[in-house]
């Protein structure tokens, strides 16, 4: 889909830099300040985004990587407005900090979205039930053969890896599921917040190994990046849960298939992966104690139109000469 053709010409172009359908893109329109046009991809390989960059004002970043060679192709670049807060694996920092372009985050609705998913994995891992739906469609009834497989939430260990707004989100919904939450993260909560979260801060060491569930919220960085290795999964308690709905670079996914496979975890709930998209042949699309979903964690129609309400709320501020709201750079 191109630009529109009501949109003049000298208008500020703003790139969303994601592929959508014209139904998104549609949606995506609705919110634009007056004096702005939508400049959207319709395959999103290198050449079209290059040539389309070249026209833009402002970026609202969403699933593709916007790359050093992208912002030099750019040279009217004002903004980036990142519709997520992962912007650390997204974006190069570096190539805009040398340009002196601001950038800002949207956390609108991700916490509620990504916590309320994680909660769901950890659910749909315990009782397997991803397996039994496939096994069903399949014609397989298995009235009896998980009983001594599946667990229940409630009177579980919880350890959360990653204390940020989602993770907190995360810890406050599973204050009515009757569990013990630990959590690990360079930053302790105020000793009120441990107490209305009803989490306790303990080391990673001792979260892997006393946990039932371990669930990820961290940033891709240089030290999360393969954070969860073969030996930090050795430590984690035999029949364990790994959630992930943070980075998939941040698990070492061949050792994450090889603990399944033993049966040294019980089963994993995964909504992002090592590499994305999820490829044909991946060994863990064959495993049966996975839970798998396509990085969908933040996707809901009630986050995507609080996600564009702050994104191009933050673009009215910038057009209006105002501070920006959430800018981290």
């Amino acid at each position: 889909m191109n630009a529109p053709s009501h949109h003049s010409e000298q208008a500020t172009g703003i790139l969303y830099l994601a592929i959508g359908n014209t139904s998104l893109y549609r949606e995506v329109e609705t919110y634009l300040p007056a004096g702005t046009r939508l400049i959207t991809l319709e395959s999103g390989d290198e050449a079209e985004i290059l040539a389309k960059i070249a026209d833009c004002h402002i970026v609202v970043a969403g699933t593709i990587k916007l790359s050093r060679a992208m912002i030099q192709a750019a040279p009217a670049l004002q903004l980036v407005v990142h519709q997520g807060v992962g912007y650390h694996d997204t974006l190069d920092v570096a190539a805009l900090d040398e340009r002196g372009i601001p950038i800002a985050i949207t956390p609108d609705g991700t916490p509620t979205t990504v916590s309320e998913h994680a909660i769901m994995l950890m659910l749909t891992a315990c009782r397997h039930t991803a397996f039994a739906d496939k096994e069903l469609r399949d014609g397989r009834y298995h009235v009896n053969a998980l009983r001594l497989k599946s667990r229940t939430l409630s009177g579980s260990v919880v350890g959360i890896i990653g204390m940020g707004r989602i993770g907190k989100a995360t810890a406050a919904r599973l204050r009515g599921w009757g569990v013990t939450c630990l959590y690990t993260d360079p930053v302790p909560l105020s000793p009120d917040d441990e107490i209305l979260l009803n989490a306790r801060r303990v080391d990673l060491d001792t979260l892997l190994s006393a946990s039932d569930i371990v669930s990820l919220h961290v940033p891709l960085t240089d030290q999360t990046r393969a954070m969860i290795d073969a030996p930090r999964l050795a430590r984690m308690k035999a029949g364990s849960i790994l959630v992930n709905t943070s980075r998939g670079p941040v698990v070492d996914e061949s050792a994450l298939i090889d603990a399944l496979r033993i049966g040294h975890l019980g089963a994993a709930g995964l909504d992002v992966f090592e590499r994305e998209p999820f490829s044909e042949g991946n060994p863990l699309a064959e495993l049966p104690n996975t839970v798998l979903t396509p990085h969908i964690a933040a996707a809901t129609r009630d986050t995507f139109k609080h996600k564009m309400s702050g994104v191009f709320n933050n673009i009215a501020r910038h057009l209006e000469g105002l501070p920006l709201n959430n800018r981290v750079l």
